[in-house]
């Protein structure tokens, strides 16, 4: 059976990974996640003046995109429990040439320090397929969101087609892991392949949204189905 490993082997995992994550996610997403991230920001709407949470933020790329969208009037928080990945995004962030309006706390996505109801727009990207209770962290997004508002979660897939299902293979096996080892992080990069194994379908992800609490919920298949968005609305008020 595949388990996930334990929150305490994902969170040392992600601190050791954290100098070389943009690099390696360049390799493992053919240089294309900075346009899929962009892409998930516009999925939840988020408005000038708004305030917006990017989840497992890693090294800030989609809070710094949401924080570009809100403004110096709106405010992001990017949560993330690898404190080595904060210190990253902290620099990232810090030598912008725009202002960022962004707070970056270490928290647990199963367990936000936040109130219900208060954020406008929520962001993951590559988180969920890597907490220890997917259910349990749709559950915190759709509490703190205000009602009405929107999740938009980015991340890998097994796709459906056989053909780009082994090429996928192929290429975590050949190209991705070998970069990564490389570095010194074989064993750290060689986890994608079965934490995609067990990784709920989109189908799945939609129900398991719905099963959270929200009210409406779509997948979008991108790169072949190798990549997924899925977006889920609060109820109104």
């Amino acid at each position: 059976m595949n388990v996930a490993p334990p929150a305490e082997q994902i969170q040392a995992l992600f601190n050791r990974i954290a100098p070389v994550y943009d690099q390696l996610n360049d390799w493992l997403s053919l240089g294309q996640h900075r346009i899929w991230k962009q892409m998930t920001v516009r999925w939840c709407d988020p408005q000038m003046g708004a305030t917006c949470l990017d989840i497992c933020c890693g090294s800030g790329d989609l809070a710094r995109l949401l924080a570009k969208q809100v403004g110096q009037r709106g405010q992001v928080f990017g949560v993330d429990f690898a404190p080595a990945q904060l210190a990253v995004a902290q620099q990232r962030a810090a030598a912008s040439v725009q202002p960022l309006n962004i707070t970056w706390i270490e928290g647990d996505a199963l367990h936000l320090p936040f109130d219900a109801n208060q954020f406008d727009a929520v962001t993951m990207g590559y988180g969920l397929r890597n907490v220890v209770d997917i259910l349990g962290s749709l559950k915190e997004m759709h509490r703190v969101l205000k009602p009405g508002a929107k999740a938009a979660i980015l991340d890998f897939l097994r796709p459906e087609n056989a053909q780009l299902r082994s090429f996928q293979q192929w290429y975590l096996q050949m190209i991705v892991v070998p970069v990564a080892e490389q570095l010194g992080l074989r064993a750290e990069y060689a986890y994608i392949t079965p934490s995609l194994d067990r990784f709920p379908t989109g189908a799945e992800q939609v129900q398991l949204a719905l099963q959270a609490g929200f009210a409406q919920a779509t997948h979008y298949p991108i790169a072949g189905g190798m990549m997924g968005v899925l977006v889920a609305k609060k109820h109104g008020s």
